[in-house]
Protein backbone atom coordinates (compact mmCIF):
# COMPACT_ATOMS: atom_id res chain seq x y z
CA UNK A 1 0.00 0.00 0.00
CA UNK A 2 2.62 2.35 1.04
CA UNK A 3 4.62 1.80 -2.23
CA UNK A 4 1.12 2.23 -4.43
CA UNK A 5 1.13 5.83 -2.66
CA UNK A 6 4.40 6.45 -3.59
CA UNK A 7 4.28 5.99 -7.26
CA UNK A 8 0.70 7.30 -6.96
CA UNK A 9 2.94 10.55 -5.43
CA UNK A 10 5.04 10.73 -8.52
CA UNK A 11 2.73 10.54 -11.07
CA UNK A 12 0.93 13.59 -9.78
CA UNK A 13 4.59 15.63 -9.33
CA UNK A 14 4.64 14.46 -13.45
CA UNK A 15 2.11 14.88 -14.38
CA UNK A 16 2.41 18.89 -13.21
CA UNK A 17 5.95 18.86 -14.61
CA UNK A 18 4.74 17.83 -17.85
CA UNK A 19 2.14 20.85 -17.58
CA UNK A 20 4.57 23.52 -17.30
CA UNK A 21 6.38 22.70 -20.88
CA UNK A 22 4.85 23.43 -23.77
CA UNK A 23 6.77 20.97 -25.78
CA UNK A 24 9.79 18.82 -26.02
CA UNK A 25 12.43 21.39 -26.46
CA UNK A 26 11.39 22.03 -22.82
CA UNK A 27 9.80 25.90 -23.31
CA UNK A 28 8.06 27.01 -20.24
CA UNK A 29 4.19 27.19 -21.48
CA UNK A 30 3.56 30.78 -19.98
CA UNK A 31 6.52 31.82 -22.53
CA UNK A 32 4.33 30.60 -25.58
CA UNK A 33 2.82 33.54 -28.11
CA UNK A 34 1.00 33.34 -31.08
CA UNK A 35 2.61 35.18 -33.98
CA UNK A 36 0.07 37.51 -36.04
CA UNK A 37 1.49 37.37 -39.70
CA UNK A 38 0.44 40.75 -41.03
CA UNK A 39 1.14 42.12 -44.49
CA UNK A 40 2.01 45.26 -43.05
CA UNK A 41 3.04 47.58 -39.87
CA UNK A 42 2.10 51.39 -40.11
CA UNK A 43 4.09 53.97 -37.80
CA UNK A 44 7.20 55.80 -37.15
CA UNK A 45 10.23 53.78 -37.88
CA UNK A 46 12.82 56.34 -38.57
CA UNK A 47 14.84 55.27 -35.29
CA UNK A 48 16.23 52.58 -38.12
CA UNK A 49 18.13 55.18 -39.70
CA UNK A 50 20.04 56.14 -36.55
CA UNK A 51 23.38 54.89 -35.36
CA UNK A 52 25.44 54.50 -32.32
CA UNK A 53 29.40 53.62 -31.56
CA UNK A 54 30.26 50.48 -29.81
CA UNK A 55 30.45 50.23 -26.37
CA UNK A 56 33.76 52.12 -25.15
CA UNK A 57 34.03 54.16 -28.06
CA UNK A 58 32.15 58.01 -28.76
CA UNK A 59 32.41 60.81 -30.66
CA UNK A 60 35.18 63.27 -29.16
CA UNK A 61 35.81 67.31 -29.28
CA UNK A 62 38.10 67.17 -32.59
CA UNK A 63 34.85 65.33 -34.64
CA UNK A 64 36.59 61.93 -34.80
CA UNK A 65 35.56 58.67 -32.58
CA UNK A 66 37.44 58.31 -29.77
CA UNK A 67 37.93 55.81 -25.97
CA UNK A 68 34.69 56.98 -24.14
CA UNK A 69 35.29 57.30 -20.07
CA UNK A 70 35.44 53.86 -18.22
CA UNK A 71 38.09 51.68 -19.65
CA UNK A 72 36.59 50.15 -22.72
CA UNK A 73 39.06 50.85 -24.92
CA UNK A 74 41.97 47.93 -25.93
CA UNK A 75 44.98 49.03 -23.28
CA UNK A 76 47.09 50.20 -25.96
CA UNK A 77 45.31 52.69 -26.95
CA UNK A 78 45.18 54.50 -24.12
CA UNK A 79 48.86 55.56 -24.76
CA UNK A 80 48.06 57.28 -28.14
CA UNK A 81 46.16 59.96 -26.35
CA UNK A 82 46.95 63.07 -24.97
CA UNK A 83 45.63 64.76 -22.21
CA UNK A 84 41.80 65.64 -23.49
CA UNK A 85 41.86 62.09 -24.64
CA UNK A 86 41.95 63.16 -27.90
CA UNK A 87 44.11 60.54 -30.13
CA UNK A 88 47.49 62.10 -31.69
CA UNK A 89 48.19 62.68 -34.73
CA UNK A 90 51.23 60.22 -35.60
CA UNK A 91 49.08 57.50 -33.72
CA UNK A 92 46.10 57.64 -35.61
CA UNK A 93 46.43 54.71 -38.41
CA UNK A 94 47.35 52.46 -35.79
CA UNK A 95 44.68 53.70 -32.99
CA UNK A 96 41.60 52.86 -35.41
CA UNK A 97 43.17 49.65 -36.82
CA UNK A 98 42.74 48.86 -33.11
CA UNK A 99 39.83 50.77 -31.95
CA UNK A 100 36.06 49.20 -33.23
CA UNK A 101 34.51 51.97 -34.47
CA UNK A 102 31.58 50.52 -36.59
CA UNK A 103 28.38 52.43 -37.41
CA UNK A 104 25.73 50.19 -35.44
CA UNK A 105 22.45 50.58 -36.58
CA UNK A 106 19.44 50.63 -34.31
CA UNK A 107 17.57 47.59 -34.82
CA UNK A 108 15.01 48.05 -31.84
CA UNK A 109 12.72 51.34 -30.48
CA UNK A 110 11.77 50.18 -27.00
CA UNK A 111 10.28 50.98 -23.19
CA UNK A 112 10.43 48.05 -20.24
CA UNK A 113 10.35 47.95 -16.80
CA UNK A 114 13.03 45.01 -15.28
CA UNK A 115 15.23 45.26 -12.83
CA UNK A 116 18.54 47.12 -14.01
CA UNK A 117 17.18 48.14 -17.35
CA UNK A 118 18.53 51.76 -18.87
CA UNK A 119 17.51 51.31 -22.61
CA UNK A 120 19.01 49.38 -25.07
CA UNK A 121 19.01 50.26 -28.94
CA UNK A 122 20.03 46.92 -31.12
CA UNK A 123 18.59 43.71 -31.04
CA UNK A 124 20.40 41.05 -32.73
CA UNK A 125 18.53 38.66 -35.26
CA UNK A 126 19.67 34.92 -36.40
CA UNK A 127 18.54 32.36 -38.67
CA UNK A 128 18.95 28.90 -36.35
CA UNK A 129 17.06 26.69 -38.79
CA UNK A 130 14.72 26.35 -41.59
CA UNK A 131 11.93 27.68 -39.03
CA UNK A 132 13.55 29.37 -36.33
CA UNK A 133 15.14 32.79 -35.32
CA UNK A 134 16.71 33.44 -32.32
CA UNK A 135 17.23 37.25 -31.18
CA UNK A 136 18.43 38.91 -28.05
CA UNK A 137 18.68 42.85 -27.12
CA UNK A 138 21.93 43.93 -26.22
CA UNK A 139 23.51 44.97 -22.87
CA UNK A 140 25.77 47.62 -21.74
CA UNK A 141 27.09 49.88 -18.71
CA UNK A 142 23.78 50.30 -17.50
CA UNK A 143 21.87 47.86 -18.73
CA UNK A 144 21.88 44.10 -17.71
CA UNK A 145 18.38 42.42 -19.09
CA UNK A 146 18.26 41.18 -22.06
CA UNK A 147 14.84 40.36 -24.02
CA UNK A 148 15.17 37.14 -25.53
CA UNK A 149 12.77 35.73 -28.07
CA UNK A 150 12.97 32.49 -30.02
CA UNK A 151 10.50 32.45 -33.11
CA UNK A 152 9.63 28.66 -34.46
CA UNK A 153 7.37 28.95 -36.82
CA UNK A 154 4.00 30.66 -36.05
CA UNK A 155 5.19 30.64 -32.28
CA UNK A 156 7.29 33.24 -30.28
CA UNK A 157 8.97 32.34 -26.62
CA UNK A 158 9.87 35.24 -24.84
CA UNK A 159 12.28 35.57 -21.76
CA UNK A 160 13.92 38.72 -20.36
CA UNK A 161 17.66 37.10 -19.08
CA UNK A 162 18.97 39.37 -16.51
CA UNK A 163 22.09 38.84 -15.69
CA UNK A 164 22.84 40.91 -12.54
CA UNK A 165 25.74 42.41 -10.88
CA UNK A 166 24.42 41.81 -7.66
CA UNK A 167 25.48 38.59 -6.74
CA UNK A 168 22.68 36.28 -6.71
CA UNK A 169 20.73 38.88 -9.01
CA UNK A 170 20.06 36.79 -11.94
CA UNK A 171 17.07 36.11 -13.12
CA UNK A 172 15.16 34.49 -15.78
CA UNK A 173 11.47 36.44 -16.44
CA UNK A 174 8.97 34.07 -18.55
CA UNK A 175 6.21 35.85 -20.30
CA UNK A 176 2.91 34.91 -19.80
CA UNK A 177 0.47 37.35 -21.69
CA UNK A 178 0.99 39.74 -24.62
CA UNK A 179 1.17 40.26 -28.64
CA UNK A 180 4.00 40.30 -31.28
CA UNK A 181 2.67 41.25 -35.06
CA UNK A 182 5.29 40.37 -37.67
CA UNK A 183 5.39 42.03 -41.61
CA UNK A 184 5.32 38.38 -43.36
CA UNK A 185 6.46 40.26 -46.90
CA UNK A 186 9.52 41.36 -45.07
CA UNK A 187 10.31 38.33 -43.54
CA UNK A 188 10.26 36.51 -45.95
CA UNK A 189 12.86 38.67 -47.68
CA UNK A 190 15.12 38.81 -45.11
CA UNK A 191 13.78 41.44 -42.53
CA UNK A 192 12.35 41.43 -39.01
CA UNK A 193 9.77 44.37 -38.58
CA UNK A 194 7.62 44.00 -36.17
CA UNK A 195 5.92 45.63 -33.09
CA UNK A 196 5.55 43.81 -29.94
CA UNK A 197 3.57 43.92 -26.19
CA UNK A 198 5.11 41.52 -24.21
CA UNK A 199 3.88 40.69 -20.15
CA UNK A 200 6.73 38.70 -17.62
CA UNK A 201 5.98 36.68 -14.78
CA UNK A 202 7.90 38.42 -12.03
CA UNK A 203 9.04 36.45 -9.13
CA UNK A 204 11.17 38.92 -7.72
CA UNK A 205 9.76 42.04 -6.71
CA UNK A 206 5.82 41.83 -5.77
CA UNK A 207 3.57 44.78 -6.92
CA UNK A 208 5.99 46.32 -10.42
CA UNK A 209 4.50 44.76 -13.32
CA UNK A 210 7.88 43.24 -15.77
CA UNK A 211 7.35 44.09 -19.19
CA UNK A 212 8.75 44.80 -22.50
CA UNK A 213 7.06 46.44 -25.49
CA UNK A 214 8.65 48.27 -28.68
CA UNK A 215 9.19 47.68 -32.34
CA UNK A 216 11.90 45.90 -34.34
CA UNK A 217 13.41 46.54 -38.05
CA UNK A 218 16.21 44.21 -38.17
CA UNK A 219 18.31 42.10 -40.53
CA UNK A 220 17.59 38.42 -40.17
CA UNK A 221 21.40 37.18 -39.97
CA UNK A 222 22.07 34.07 -41.48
Amino acid sequence: MKQRLIIFGLMIVSAGLLGQKANSIGKVIESAIKISWVDSIGGDFSFSNNWSYPLGVEMKKDGRAGCADGGFCPRRCYSMLDSNGIVLKDSSKLFYQLLDTTHRLHSIQCEARCLEWAGTDIIVVYRIGADSVYCYTATGISTHCSLQLEIIKDICYATIDLNSIIPGGSKTYYCYDGYINIDKKLWKSGIMKAEFNLNFENKVTTGQPVYWKGKINAEIRE
